[in-house]
């Protein structure tokens, strides 16, 4: 019978192992240890889970694109690659997803890893705290909007609807006639100011980006746009504009900044970029020869004109902020803010599953939104240090062998390469009454080679190249 030991074990999955070993390079475990050292009893309670291992587990959450703790759970007990990635020894079991959900850990808690994420960023290179582009997005919260009630006596929407329906003369009218109803009643507005949900009082009614209406939270993100890193990811009540969240996000990216050493000053702005949303008269005067220099986009003017009414100081900084955004450099950083910023929505909220949340409370949803933001950015460091910045990324990178010889008989070129996990091999042998057409030939099919399979010319196998010379010479 064989031990646990002696068992055959496939070879981990390549970015877990380099992203592993970067954490323990930088000592990760030791600083999430002393942080979460005042929150853990002593003696009492339960066996407490790991610090390291709980925010490892949330960085699984974002890399494998699972929305749920349980899923997360269960994804972790299934492979071998994120046990070890956990650190877990070959008899303990994964921690119960209750462990994720409820976590006593407070938010600063999270604020300190993400600090530490990024400050391991900025350490190569990769925060420069010269552009920042700014944008908000939504996230759906856990709660339906079925759930709703009156702020001022309680009455929720389906009683509501109920007493309406009878006014009309449905005396016992069920879900289909309220739905019908519903849909037919003039007039139909949710206002936050009149509702609020029973299970998530601080989720807000707000229109999605896919057109829909659902309770949900507005995250927003203060990019680098000179490298694609997150400095800042607040997360705001869902009913307020962007002129609204924009100073406390850039309070919070210039916290950040300033913690790796790149705080914004007056005598060394910032630029922030943000679209038209982002445009108010006293925002701009309120940013206007400060640490920030504006490039806003400007919306056209209700009547074709702007009146100031005498408000030189908005003038000058609407005047100001049009011509930064007119510049070439303007242009050029704006299509960057589009570029990147919504980059990171795509890989956070949609493909690192966070569109949807699983928690309620604002504080509880921005603990597991800061770790996802860490995990991204260690996503672009992976990249920076290895050219995979995700495990799919990772697993589709091939490795291939290409050679060419020459002899004073024939030249021969060849390709060794694995596809789809199998060996594929190509070799090409020419005559030597051919030996210059034979040159031409293999350096136009090592070129084809190079536009049409990226996927096999790994970051290891570099392509040869022919050139004409001494007979005895190899390529």
């Amino acid at each position: 019978m064989a031990t646990w030991a002696e068992m055959a074990r496939s070879p981990g999955q390549a970015f877990y192992d380099r992203l592993q070993e970067l954490l323990l390079d930088s000592g990760f475990d030791a600083l999430v240890e002393e942080v979460c050292k005042p929150y853990y009893a002593t003696k009492m309670g339960a066996p407490s889970l790991p610090p390291g291992r709980y925010f490892r587990m949330h960085m699984i959450g974002y890399f494998e694109g699972i929305d749920s703790e349980r899923g997360i759970a269960w994804r972790c007990a299934d492979s071998f690659s994120l046990r070890d990635f956990l650190r877990l020894s070959n008899r303990e079991k994964v921690p119960d997803h209750s462990w994720l959900s409820r976590t006593r850990l407070p938010h600063e808690a999270h604020e300190k890893v993400f600090g530490f994420v990024l400050k391991l960023v900025a350490a190569r290179g990769l925060v420069r705290g010269e552009r920042i582009g700014v944008d908000g997005s939504t996230m759906e919260a856990n709660a339906a909007l079925r759930t709703i009630v009156r702020r001022d006596h309680g009455e929720s929407y389906r009683e509501m609807l109920t007493r309406m329906a009878r006014k009309s003369g449905i005396d016992t009218p069920s879900a289909e006639d309220l739905a019908r109803f519903d849909r037919r009643r003039k007039g139909k507005t949710l206002s936050n100011a009149d509702w609020k949900s029973a299970t998530d009082p601080e989720a807000k009614i707000a229109k999605m980006k896919d057109g829909t209406t659902h309770l949900a939270y507005k995250p927003e993100h203060a990019v680098d746009l000179d490298t694609g890193v997150v400095v800042a990811a607040p997360i705001h009540p869902a009913d307020e504009g962007d002129t609204t969240t924009l100073s406390p996000t850039l309070e919070a990216a210039a916290c950040n900044l300033a913690e790796v050493g790149l705080a914004p000053s007056e005598a060394a702005p910032c630029v922030i970029v943000a679209d038209k949303g982002y445009h108010a008269r006293d925002q701009l005067k309120a940013l206007d020869g400060g640490v920030w220099k504006t490039r806003i986009a400007e919306p056209d003017p209700a009547n074709g004109y702007l009146r100031w009414h005498g408000d030189e100081a908005a003038r000058k900084a609407v005047y100001a902020n049009r011509a930064r955004l007119r510049s070439g450099i303007g242009r050029q950083t704006m299509r960057r803010r589009g570029e990147l910023v919504e980059r990171s929505f795509a890989h956070i909220l949609d493909r690192g599953g966070m569109r949807r949340a699983w928690l309620r409370g604002r504080e509880n949803i921005h603990k597991r939104y800061l770790i996802h933001v860490a995990g991204f950015n260690l996503g672009v460091l992976m990249r920076a240090l290895h050219g995979q910045g995700a495990p799919r990324e990772a697993a589709a990178a091939a490795m291939a062998f290409i050679f060419v010889l020459r002899t004073d008989a024939a030249l021969a070129f060849g390709l060794i390469a694995v596809v789809d996990g199998e060996f594929a091999a190509l070799i090409v042998i020419g005559a030597d009454r051919l030996r210059t057409e034979n040159q031409h030939f293999l350096n136009g099919l090592l070129g084809a080679v190079r536009r049409h399979l990226p996927a096999i010319q790994g970051p290891h196998a570099p392509l040869a190249r022919v050139v004409p010379g001494d007979a005895n010479r190899r390529g």
